[in-house]
């Protein structure tokens, strides 16, 4: 797997390799979650289209944010706490969580769940890459395999993470 790559530098490597007939990359690991989005979607992206590669997003949850833990006004004691505050403090993280927060109530699901499941939708993913701390917050990662959102609740999430 190709990760903290380049389109430049992904696209010359795929073609050196179908070029002189050799193994290529089949899989990307790009950071892309619903608050970064930026960093794959375009080239990055395209490229994993046109050569089948399989996405596998790193910082799913955007250091804890897209758990829903993080909100205005409240303190989290987390050695997270500081790379998730930063999204507190946008127009774009606040519209996320409410679109997380209407969607999670919807389907009666943590709001991590939701984030992971829009993740899984886009089409060149072929699994989000998420870690607990703890046991307990498990059941809303594995809770994924579970859940398909609406094209409507995809398409919420990803107008709100515009």
């Amino acid at each position: 797997a190709a990760s903290n790559i380049s389109a430049d530098r992904l696209r010359a490597s795929l073609e050196f390799s179908d070029r002189e007939g050799l193994a290529k990359y089949v899989a990307l690991q790009p950071h892309y979650n619903l608050v970064s989005r930026d960093t794959y979607e375009g080239e990055l992206q395209d490229l994993a289209a046109r050569y089948g590669l399989a996405a596998v997003p790193y910082y799913a949850l955007a250091s804890g944010f897209l758990t829903g833990k993080y909100r205005p006004g409240t303190a989290v004691d987390s050695p997270r706490a500081g790379g998730a505050a930063k999204y507190l403090e946008t127009e774009r993280g606040r519209r996320v969580l409410t679109a997380l927060d209407e969607i999670a109530q919807a389907h009666d699901a943590p709001v991590a769940t939701v984030a992971l499941a829009w993740l899984a939708a886009q089409p060149t993913v072929a699994a989000p890459i998420a870690s607990a701390r703890t046991v307990e917050q498990l059941p809303a990662l594995l809770a994924v395999g579970e859940l398909t959102l609406a094209e409507a609740e995809v398409a919420r999430l990803t107008e709100a993470s515009a």
